[in-house]
């Protein structure tokens, strides 16, 4: 891994931008929580959650207002000041994918949030966000070659074909590996981190674009304080969308970093597959909702609810290391290899139901805090 030339020139922002939007989206987020919760917005226990009481989600608000606040006020300024380069390949249809495309994503979740949809229309929603994408320009015309040094080029129906499915595939790993506390949170924020220093290589080159996963990971950070088990909020759907339809353009702004992304997110990507076969073998939908992901999985192998999230961040962190340090061939082996394991942990046989509540450390989530009150009340 080697450094662009200068790169000392985009700490500054760098910095800058994240304790920013940390710093907002902590101030943010209990403000969306006493409005959620004076709405009745919360998720309620069930068989497949983790949270033994009602909580307030469409937190993903909070990240959405700061990223969008922070990375477009700096996107509107480096236009004057020139504090880092602008690439020459990013033209204004991919800032306007991305700050427009997210603000309709967390939209879009923060009315699910609301209203519950059904899959049909939340699937809908995303293909809908997707198409937007590509019609203002964001498109992966080219892959690394794992096997050769020539890239792979896409022709462009088949372009549009993978943009469209990377962006779906993208807000549904971080949909569905959204169950419990902290989890999708810190997950996307290890990938923010990946992806933010893997532009400020030679291989890549775009110190702006560097910028912008520095200010998302700044946005997930500020929220992870309250998200963090015992979590004071989830981030919904809200959030879901929004950080995984941003984390989809960004990585494909700039043609090596879809592969980063495809490894260090390799734990939701795989829980993904993984659990849509599982679904269609037993001859269910794909989207039913169940117990079956890998963070579930592990909680039924014995581990307690922080060290199930600790588990997954190290993966998460290993696979982004592997991305930054190893060549795209031993990355497809790293990929292999979690894929692999997943399915093994997924399918392995556990001690059963996951049921006894002192496992599910209701305890942590008891709390004398009078903004819970109203949800609480409603829950019966």
């Amino acid at each position: 891994m080697t450094f662009i030339e200068g790169v000392g020139t985009s700490i500054g922002p760098i910095v800058a931008v994240f304790m920013a939007a940390a710093l907002l989206a902590a101030i943010l987020t209990p403000f969306v929580r006493r409005v959620v919760l004076r709405y009745r917005i919360v998720d309620r226990p069930n068989a497949r959650r983790v949270n033994t009481r009602p909580i307030p989600r469409a937190g993903g608000l909070a990240i959405a207002a700061a990223f969008l606040i922070v990375a477009g006020s700096f996107v509107l300024l480096n236009e004057r000041a020139d504090w880092v380069p602008t690439p020459l390949t990013l033209a204004q249809g991919d800032f306007l994918a991305l700050f427009l495309g997210g603000a309709a994503a967390a939209a879009l979740g923060g009315v699910d949030d609301l209203f519950n949809l059904r899959a049909r229309w939340q699937l809908a929603g995303q293909l809908g966000l997707a198409f937007l994408a590509v019609a203002l320009g964001i498109g992966v015309a080219v892959i690394n070659n794992p096997f050769g040094d020539a890239p792979i080029r896409f022709i462009e129906p088949f372009s549009v074909g993978f943009t469209v499915f990377w962006i779906v595939g993208m807000i549904n790993s971080i949909n569905w590996i959204d169950g419990l506390d902290g989890l999708s949170t810190g997950v996307a924020l290890i990938a923010c981190v990946t992806l933010g220093l893997i532009s400020l290589t030679t291989k890549v080159s775009q110190p702006l674009i560097a910028v912008l996963c520095f200010a998302l990971a700044g946005a997930l950070a500020g929220f992870l304080r309250w998200n963090f088990h015992p979590a004071k909020i989830f981030s919904g759907t809200s959030g879901v969308q929004f950080v995984g339809y941003t984390l989809a353009v960004l990585s494909i702004l700039g043609s090596a970093k879809v592969a980063v992304a495809l490894l260090v997110l390799g734990v939701p990507i795989i829980d993904t597959f993984w659990i849509i076969v599982g679904r269609v073998t037993r001859g269910g939908s794909p989207f039913a909702p169940d117990r079956s992901h890998i963070h579930h999985r592990l909680l039924d192998l014995g581990l307690s609810h922080r060290d199930t999230v600790f588990v997954i961040y190290g993966i998460c962190v290993a696979l982004g290391v592997l991305a930054l340090l190893v060549s795209e061939l031993t990355q497809l082996y790293a990929f292999l290899g979690v894929f692999v394991v997943s399915g093994l942990i997924l399918f392995a046989p556990t001690r059963g139901a996951f049921g006894r509540p002192e496992e599910l450390e209701a305890h942590a989530y008891e709390t004398t805090d009078p903004d819970d009150e109203p949800a609480d009340r409603d829950d019966g």
